[in-house]
C-alpha cells in the first residue's frame, strides 16, 4: 500500500515565491512622471535671458569707466605752421590707470553677476555657465565702446585747435591692454563655479545595492 502523492503547488504560488538572493525589480517610471529640474528648452531660455541682461550691464560699466578713469593730459603746439600734439607728462601713469580702472571694474562686475545668477538659479547647468561667460564678454566689449564714445573726442588735432596753443586737454579714452576684456567673463565663471561647488544642491545618496534611475 503506497502513500498518496502530494500535488504540486499551483503555478501562481510558485511565481509568488522569490529567491532570498534575488533582487526586486526596480519599477519603471511612468510615462507622465515629472523629471527633476527644468527641461532643456527652459534652460536655453534662461541662458538667453542671462546673456542679454549681463551684456546690457556693460553700459553701466562703460559709464563708470569713463567717470572714474584718470585723464591723460595732452598739449598742442604749432611747429613749422602745423599743429603737433604730445604728452604733457611723459612719465605719468595715467594710461596704466585707465587700463587698471577698467580691469578692476570688470572684475567687480564679474563677481556680482556670478553671485546674482547663482542666487536666482542654484542648480546651474552648462547653458547657464556658457551664458554667463558669453554675456560677460559681450558686456566688456560694450563697456569699452561706450566708454570711448562718452570720453573725450578722438580728434586730438581739432581739440588742440579748439582749446588753443599750450593749453592742456584730455586725451581720448583708450584701452591699451585688450586682455582686460576677459576680466569680466573669467571672474564670473570662476566665482559661479566656486559657489556651485560649495553651496550648490547635492544629489541624494542611493543605498548600496539599489540601482539608480
Amino acid at each position: 500500500m503506497t502513500a498518496p502523492l502530494t500535488p504540486p503547488p499551483p503555478p501562481h504560488e510558485q511565481s509568488s515565491q522569490a529567491s532570498p538572493y534575488s533582487r526586486p525589480a526596480w519599477p519603471p517610471s511612468p510615462a507622465g512622471a515629472v523629471q527633476d529640474g527644468p527641461g532643456m528648452r527652459t534652460e536655453l531660455r534662461e541662458a538667453a535671458f542671462v546673456t542679454v541682461v549681463v551684456a546690457l550691464a556693460g553700459v553701466l560699466l562703460g559709464v563708470l569707466w569713463n567717470w572714474l578713469a584718470p585723464r591723460v593730459p595732452l598739449v598742442g603746439e604749432v611747429t613749422d605752421g602745423s599743429w603737433v600734439v604730445y604728452l604733457k607728462d611723459t612719465e605719468g601713469e595715467q594710461r596704466i590707470g585707465v587700463d587698471g580702472t577698467f580691469t578692476l571694474l570688470a572684475l567687480a562686475f564679474g563677481v556680482v553677476s556670478a553671485v546674482v545668477v547663482f542666487l536666482l538659479r542654484r542648480r546651474g547647468g552648462v547653458p547657464l555657465v556658457v551664458a554667463l561667460g558669453v554675456g560677460g564678454l559681450l558686456g566688456a566689449l560694450l563697456a569699452w565702446r561706450v566708454g570711448v564714445w562718452l570720453g573725450p573726442t578722438s580728434d586730438v588735432i581739432g581739440h588742440a585747435k579748439d582749446v588753443g596753443r599750450g593749453v592742456t586737454f584730455a586725451a581720448p579714452l583708450k584701452l591699451g591692454a585688450k586682455g582686460a576684456l576677459l576680466a569680466w567673463p573669467v571672474a564670473g565663471l570662476v566665482v559661479h563655479l566656486g559657489l556651485t561647488a560649495l553651496f550648490g544642491p547635492r544629489d541624494p545618496e542611493v543605498p548600496y545595492g539599489v540601482p539608480k534611475g
